[in-house]
This record gives C-alpha cells, structure tokens and sequence, in this order.
C-alpha cells in the first residue's frame, strides 16, 4: 500500500488496533485475577476484589459464552481466553498487514 490512507480511515483503524489491544490486557488481568482467586492469594470477599473481578467478568463473559458452548469440558480447565487471545492476535496481525504504518 503506497497510497496514504485518509484521516479518517487511520483513525478508525488505530481505533481497532487500540480496542483490540485493550480486549488482550482485560483478558490477561481476567486471567491473572483467576488465578489469584483460585489459590487464595486474593480474597473476593474484598469490596474493592469483587468490584474489579465482577467488572472483569462481565467484559469477558460475552466473548467467552459462545465458545464454551462448542468446546468440550476439559474438567475444569478453561480455554476459551485462550481462543479469545489467539483470535485478537491473529486479527492484529492480519490488520497490520494491510495497514502496516497506522
């Protein structure tokens, strides 16, 4: 692509790459938290714990729902932000190949 992009096509395209960005670090603070949850290192019982983990939930929740109902129960072990992860990577690197300087 030797041509400029108009304004407002970088600025919806940078709008993506920045909403995709955020998707990926909402997913791994999800999944760090999770992790601290389930090990007792943090306690939900917190007001300031629940507030962050009930948000982070209901951001990722939608994301998750339709995968979890295709995937198997792996017993316990749970893959969709997994899937969710690598399908925001992949669009990430499929968007900067047609707009590699946004």
């Amino acid at each position: 692509m030797t041509a400029s992009l108009s304004p407002i096509i970088a600025s919806v395209v940078w709008l993506v790459f920045l909403v995709l960005k955020l998707v990926y670090y909402v997913i791994i603070t999800q999944v760090i938290m999770s992790w601290l949850i389930n090990f007792n290192i943090i306690n939900t019982r917190q007001q300031f714990v629940y507030t962050v983990w009930s948000t982070l939930e209901r951001l990722t929740d939608p994301l998750y729902r339709p995968l979890r109902r295709v995937l198997p129960d792996m017993g316990g072990i749970d893959f969709a932000p997994l899937i969710v992860l690598i399908g925001v990577m992949f669009l990430e690197h499929l968007l900067s190949g047609y707009f590699p300087r946004v």
